[in-house]
């Protein structure tokens, strides 16, 4: 997701308080409260309030170079694995590219290219995001361009500071397949200072790239999506604790569609349809950070799929993870260069099954129930770059054994 230091549309992720009813306190609390009010939950919120993008960026009597704005994100990952094959991988390099045509349209995208290098079978590079946003209420804005699916944490806000973890976790990997994004239109805003939503008409999915243990992941469709069967989605988020002490996020998002569709509008020809539901949410208070994911997908024709892909393509898919970070450097150890750095450790607890019901006559694969443990810590030395170490212990309900795996990794946003 485009940072938010550097976004035309500000996160904000928590009603405005009202300071003169909270008891006093220490500088040194109030500044560990707005850290963790500014550069945590507001850096994972989706963009909530359209209109505050005229009072911080170049109006329409600007210079045209003051109408661009440019960031992005990175990182460098090492991998090893229990059972060999070691790699050092750039994963990701993002740019941003922003420009504000008047003070109520602007245009946002990222481009991505993932491993550092492409060629034919290695790497990515493509267009991770490109709308143009148009600001037509105090709390309302429309977007037209391919945008991110409104479902769970990472997918919308998954630069690696903001996230645990060396890779992103799997259940938002394998069962909410980010990154995912969809082209088509839709309206964002806010109804009420403490609940926002989003709204999208898009593109759908491609039913014949659905695998037995990838799940829906390979039927995003990434160059010139086919809109034989446009798809809906949508997303609340709910504000509901009115205090410094404590930030609480609650979110909701659902999609569904038909999965006909294919590049270029040429259709695979399979009669099926998913719906995909998820629930999210983010709390801090002090020093401890929680956050989760429960999601629940049901794919009508599956049998169908099956035959068509040669796979056992599951009639329903489940996965859920609970994760909790402790904010762990001490207050007094945060002066001269280290002012602005933070460390914590982490764990997180996943549980995801792409096979978790089949159709009748088909066989499901014992390899796609999988759980797995990940604990680690972080350091950021600023608030926008951080180094990660991780250890994931997994296993599934096959006879052979999962490899442990151990991450090292540096991550930065612009």
């Amino acid at each position: 997701m485009i940072p938010s230091t550097i976004c035309f549309v500000p996160f904000l992720i928590t009603p405005v308080q009202d300071t003169s009813a909270v008891a006093p306190q220490s500088s040194q609390d109030l500044a560990h409260r707005v850290e963790l009010l500014e550069q945590e939950l507001a850096r994972l919120a989706e963009p909530a309030r359209p209109q505050e993008a005229a009072l911080t960026q170049a109006g329409a009597g600007a210079a045209w170079h003051e109408k661009f704005r440019l960031g992005g994100y990175g990182e460098l990952h090492f991998n090893e694995p229990g059972n060999g094959g070691n790699q050092l991988d750039f994963h990701r390099i993002v740019l941003y590219l922003g420009y504000r045509f008047n003070e109520w349209i602007s245009l946002h995208s990222e481009t991505e290219l993932e491993h550092a290098f492409v060629e034919e079978g290695n790497g990515v590079l493509g267009l991770e995001q490109m709308y143009v946003e148009f600001a037509v209420g105090q709390d309302t804005a429309i977007r037209v361009g391919r945008i991110l699916a409104p479902l769970g944490i990472v997918n919308a806000r998954h630069e690696p500071p903001v996230f645990q973890g060396v890779e992103r976790p799997a259940v938002e990997t394998v069962v909410l397949p980010s990154t995912w994004f969809l082209d088509g239109v839709g309206v964002a805003g806010r109804v009420s200072p403490s609940l926002a939503y989003q709204l999208y008409l898009t593109n759908g999915l491609d039913g014949s790239g659905f695998s037995e243990l990838d799940g829906i992941r390979g039927g995003r469709q990434e160059e010139r999506p086919g809109v034989t069967h446009a798809s809906l989605s949508g997303r609340l988020d709910w504000f509901p604790l009115d205090s410094l002490e404590h930030d609480l996020r609650l979110g909701i998002g659902a999609f569904g569609g038909d999965v006909d569709n294919g590049d270029q509008g040429a259709a695979p020809g399979v009669d099926a349809d998913l719906v995909v539901m998820a629930a999210d949410f983010q709390y801090a208070w002090e020093r401890l950070e929680l956050r989760g994911v429960i999601a629940h997908e049901e794919i009508d024709g599956a049998d169908e799929l099956s035959v068509a892909t040669g796979e056992t393509i599951a009639e329903q898919i489940d996965g859920w993870y609970l994760e909790a970070a402790w904010r762990c450097l001490p207050e007094q150890w945060k002066t001269g260069r280290w002012t602005d750095a933070e460390a914590r450790v982490f764990v997180r607890y996943e549980e995801f099954d792409t096979q978790a019901d089949v159709p009748d006559g088909f066989v499901a694969n014992p390899a796609a129930d999988r759980n797995q443990w990940v604990i680690g810590a972080s350091f950021h030395p600023t608030h926008s770059v951080v180094l990660k170490a991780d250890i994931e212990i997994r296993d599934d309900e096959s006879n052979s054994a999962v490899p442990e795996r151990v991450n090292l990794g540096i991550g930065w946003s612009l």
